[in-house]
């Protein structure tokens, strides 16, 4: 294994992160974690969580299920974690990986940290850090060796592992098999089969947790799994070499909307034109969107599913404008009957542009043009999603959306409990108790108000 990629793992340190580098990880881990709150009320996380606490039995060190309390293995708790997270489309991505790394990372830290009896709050944004940087470059490495598009869990799977080694103390031989083990056994599944028929597998999230959570268990019983392609290929050297000088964490994009990115530019050129011209969905006689081809594959018009309206372009274009917001509520089962916003659906039409191809997927683009019954076009020209690295959604923004999705599931006083313990996260922390904001049930544990 590369020398740079084991010292990574293993020595960086608390004071080796920047202030800007700090404040990134607090605000995602802010993020991932509303994410997970409203995540929790799916039925795909129930689901999951009680798989996890009866597929994985705790043994002699357990951590609980994010947001639920119950204790299984940390390889059962990463699972369950990372599903319920990706159970609501809503959390960071990259833009070249086309996926993400934090939904895998966090859960998967969050058992480790659990298991093993870490109480360190700086080592744990620390290894979140670890677990951005690690499994960025993995999805890099993965697209550039690979001609089919595979789950974000293939390259999560390496992340977390990595922080297995770590969270272990495993030794450089060690570490280097339990990268081989999870990248062999990381769940290398086909994207686009879950985009033309969205399910509960959505990306792979879980499963990748829970793959390089146990790699680094059985590296450190002797289990044997090198060597890592996507790690120690020769022409991999240049997406390895620059670990600790450039910051994949700053290259994240925050989603404003609980639904795939490919859909965002659609959703936000609506919006935009809602509110800059005070349109009602009554007024709309059709929607005309171009944009590029990923986007249009999400085909779903009238979801059945929570899943298919997340793997949707139609449906949330049109909830958005006849809601005139898009958060969890506009893909939740009551929203999918909604007449009015499946009327709207059927009066889009997409149309595919070669040029926004070409600048797939470094920019992602929709043009949206309403036509009314006045007779009126208005149109959006050539728009992006909110949120990309280039323009990153600042701290109150951040904030805003996590209370916005945490506390109709916790409560004001507990999802304001776990704020200021995250944008405050450092030395002086108390981190069990904040292990224990985030691990309990969430019907539970209300906290009161100061």
């Amino acid at each position: 294994m590369a020398q740079p990629f084991s010292e990574f793992v293993h020595d960086l340190r608390w004071n080796d992160l920047t202030p800007d580098i700090r404040d990134f990880a607090r605000r995602w881990l802010l993020d991932l974690i509303g994410v997970a709150a409203g995540g929790s009320r799916t039925a795909l996380s129930r689901i999951i969580r009680d798989h996890a606490s009866a597929q994985f039995g705790a043994g002699a060190k357990g951590a609980r299920l994010l947001f639920d309390g119950r204790v299984t293995s940390p390889a059962g708790a990463a699972l369950a974690g990372g599903m319920t997270i990706d159970a609501l489309d809503a959390h960071d991505g990259h833009k070249l990986t086309k996926g993400h790394v934090g939904c895998g990372v966090l859960p998967a830290l969050l058992a480790l940290t659990e298991a093993q009896g870490s109480t360190a709050p700086e080592e744990f944004l620390t290894a979140l850090v670890i677990g951005y940087e690690i499994g960025t470059r993995a999805g890099i490495a993965l697209h550039a060796s690979a001609t089919d598009y595979h789950t974000s869990g293939a390259w999560i799977a390496l992340a977390t592992a990595a922080l297995g080694a770590r969270t272990l103390r495993l030794n450089g031989a060690q570490t280097r098999e339990a990268i081989g083990i999870a990248e062999f056994h990381g769940p290398r599944s086909q994207m686009m089969r879950c985009i033309d028929h969205p399910t509960m597998l959505k990306d792979g999230s879980g499963w990748g947790a829970m793959a390089g959570v146990s790699a680094a268990y059985l590296a450190q019983a002797g289990f044997t799994g090198a060597p890592a392609i996507t790690v120690e290929a020769e022409n991999q050297a240049e997406t390895w070499g620059d670990l600790g000088q450039r910051w994949r964490i700053f290259e994240q994009y925050f989603k404003h909307f609980p639904v795939c990115r490919w859909a965002q530019p659609s959703v936000q050129a609506a919006l935009d034109l809602r509110r800059a011209h005070g349109v009602k969905a009554k007024d709309i006689a059709r929607i005309e969107i171009t944009t590029f081809h990923q986007a249009i594959r999400l085909a779903v018009r009238h979801p059945a599913t929570t899943e298919e309206a997340q793997y949707s372009t139609a449906f949330p274009v049109a909830a958005a404008l006849v809601r005139g917001r898009l958060g969890p509520a506009e893909v939740a089962p009551a929203a999918l009957q909604d007449e009015e916003i499946n009327a709207l659906a059927d009066r889009i039409h997409f149309a595919e542009s070669d040029r926004f191809n070409a600048a797939f997927p470094a920019r992602r683009f929709a043009d949206v043009t309403l036509v009314l019954h006045d007779g009126r076009h208005l149109s959006s020209g050539p728009s992006e999603a909110q949120g990309d690295p280039e323009d990153p959604a600042p701290p109150e923004t951040v904030c805003a959306k996590f209370r916005d999705y945490a506390t109709p599931v916790l409560g004001a006083a507990r999802a304001q409990a776990i704020e200021a313990a995250v944008m405050d996260l450092g030395p002086a922390t108390d981190l069990p108790a904040l292990l224990d904001l985030l691990l309990a049930p969430a019907d539970r544990l209300r906290v009161s108000a100061a």
